[in-house]
């Protein structure tokens, strides 16, 4: 069932490259540029069919990766064309009209963008509470003096500036990202059972690499606030051996506070044949439970790492964020131009080496987080329908020929010399954005069977 609801996500994360060809379809029917063919996907044709008001075949083919809008181009026709219809081939457009038409695909992936993730804001989203767990020591959150337990409420700049509200985890990971990336200094606001406190926290020691991983981990922020149980044991490991016992609600490790799964499994990571002693509360009384964990490999790091054979249930507070139409579409916007920064600097880090090619996903990526993604709900497929949407437009307005942004640099180079690049130059660039291209894809593919095979 879980790869049937993979391949019926993917089938529809992939429709978004279908958005980005009408973009281009529509401009064009606008200025007045006949349209041969739109087909949905490359390669045989399945179905095919002609429309008897605008003459285009539609056209589905056998490979769903995407599609393509031919044009009418004297380059590009084998035939001669009728003089009736030369002055709707594409390259007798004014310059104005190829650049509007090439950049109508783009423009489409970002206003679908912000349909989505407005619909997911206007809808509404369970999210997590902004409530933040104990600190690890020496991170940015520690040493701004959260202890664990304060919900944050507020966000401004340390030298003034308007204050964002918090409303979710969510939303207090898109700010400090955005923040980190600018190097802010920045002041959080939180709730605490004494009081409401300002923390000056400072996030100029996240560096580039750290962007690349969690920089939430790197400041010292985790959710916290919410209960952790055990949801089963292993027979014959440690949890057992130790008279941990399904149900059990886990209040402390070694004395500490513990209310996030993530940091608990850190700290028995960091333990691996040491004893440790656990808080538990069983039957509405505390006990204690000592447990040595195992040593065992690690197998997506190689290292020898202590594990207890436990499975756990994290239960967060959540809160129901839910915003209005005016709102939704002002966040929707915000969301979609966040994500474009965030892309262009990641492109632009990888190009100069300061960002790891890891990051680079292909469609085996896009199938597996599309699955997740829909079987975490609909608010969270959208969203992952409008990342997709947002990282194909910034993917197609990058100045590489081929891509929509490398016609688009031609364009603009005519349309400021008056003088066309000569198809001498174009079919240069053109080889040499297609090795870009394919180096890019190669890349993508390889980083997809890393993560699926894990070497």
């Amino acid at each position: 069932m879980n790869f049937l609801t993979e391949i019926v996500a993917f089938v529809v994360a992939i429709g978004v490259l279908v958005v980005h060809e009408f973009g281009h379809y529509s401009v064009a029917r606008m200025c007045g540029v006949k349209v041969l063919r739109f087909s949905v996907g490359f390669g045989k044709p399945l179905v095919r069919w002609v429309s008897k008001k605008t003459g285009v075949e539609w056209t589905i083919a056998a490979l769903p990766l995407g599609g393509y809008v031919k044009m009418l181009d004297e380059r590009e026709s084998e035939d001669s064309i009728p003089s009736d219809d030369l002055p709707r081939a594409f390259n007798r457009q004014p310059v104005w009209k190829r650049i509007a038409i090439v950049a109508a695909g783009p423009v489409a992936n970002f206003l679908l963008a912000i349909a989505l993730f407005s619909a997911v804001f206007a809808g509404g989203v369970t999210e997590p509470t902004a409530i933040v767990s104990a600190p690890a020591p020496n991170t940015s959150a520690a040493r701004a003096g959260f202890e664990g337990g304060e919900t944050i409420v507020s966000m401004r700049d340390a030298s003034g500036g308007e204050t964002q509200p918090i409303r979710s985890w969510s939303d207090l990971r898109w700010k400090l990202l955005d923040a980190s990336f600018d190097h802010r200094r920045i002041v959080l606001t939180a709730k605490t059972h004494e009081g409401t406190f300002d923390f000056p926290v400072n996030v100029d020691n996240i560096t580039d690499a750290d962007a690349d991983q969690d920089f939430m981990d790197k400041l010292g922020f985790t959710s916290g606030g919410g209960t952790l149980s055990v949801a089963g044991v292993e027979p014959g490991n440690a949890a057992q051996k130790g008279g941990l016992a399904a149900g059990d609600k886990l209040r402390a490790i070694d004395g500490r506070p513990i209310d996030n799964a993530m940091a608990f499994i850190d700290y028995v990571k960091s333990h691996g044949g040491k004893p440790v002693t656990l808080t538990v509360q069983r039957a509405g009384k505390d006990d204690s439970v000592r447990i040595v964990p195992d040593l065992k490999r690690d197998a997506s790091t190689g290292q020898d790492v202590g594990r207890i054979g436990a499975a756990l249930a994290n239960q967060l507070p959540s809160v129901d964020v839910c915003y209005g139409p005016v709102e939704s579409l002002r966040l929707g916007v915000n969301r979609t131009w966040d994500i474009s920064l965030y892309s262009l600097r990641m492109f632009g880090r990888m190009i100069v080496g300061e960002a790891s090619l890891k990051n680079l996903s292909g469609p085996v990526t896009i199938a597996d987080y599309a699955g997740k993604s829909a079987r975490l709900g609909m608010a969270a497929f959208v969203s992952f329908l409008a990342l997709v949407s947002t990282s194909l437009g910034v993917l197609n307005l990058l100045p590489i020929p081929v891509l929509d942004g490398g016609h688009l640099l031609y364009y603009l180079v005519e349309a400021v010399t008056g003088k066309a690049v000569s198809d001498r130059w174009q079919l240069v660039l053109q080889r040499a954005g297609l090795v870009c291209i394919v180096a890019l894809s190669m890349i993508a593919l390889f980083n997809d069977l890393a993560r699926l095979i894990r070497f």
